[in-house]
């Protein structure tokens, strides 16, 4: 996919409008007539919406008589599910990172149950050259 084509559907979906209408449709394909009583904009304002999400690939519109019917095209938020799963950690990280937070944990833990091993009283219990000589 294109640069352009990641940025027409993001821009496609920045508005929370067309994030409903596309929410609406995956329940299934719609009439622009029934989505249009959904929402508290104009129709012909619905049907600019659905043209922005068709250029984005979003759905797909069929006409059926006088009727313009429109459906969810699932496979073009493909360029989303790509960055939401490269900014989430995977499952490597997320287990290093559960690891991570069980070992300070612990640490803390051991430091309240016995507070003379704290770091600081454990440097002053390092030997000096001198003692070590």
């Amino acid at each position: 996919m294109s640069y352009l084509s990641y940025v027409d559907v993001f821009a496609a979906l920045a508005d929370p409008v067309r994030r409903s209408l596309l929410a609406r449709l995956a329940a299934g394909p719609a009439r622009v007539v029934d989505l249009a009583a959904s929402y508290d904009v104009s129709r012909p304002a619905v049907s600019k919406h659905l043209r922005v999400l068709s250029e984005a690939g979003l759905v797909a519109a069929t006409e059926r008589g006088r009727e313009r019917h429109y459906a969810l095209r699932p496979e073009s938020l493909a360029p989303v599910r790509e960055l939401l799963r490269a900014l989430t950690p995977g499952p490597l990280t997320a287990n290093a990172l559960d690891a991570l937070d069980t070992e300070v944990r612990r640490t803390v833990r051991e430091r309240r149950a016995n507070p003379a091993r704290r770091p600081t009283q454990i440097a002053t219990q390092i030997p000096t050259q001198e003692e070590s000589a």
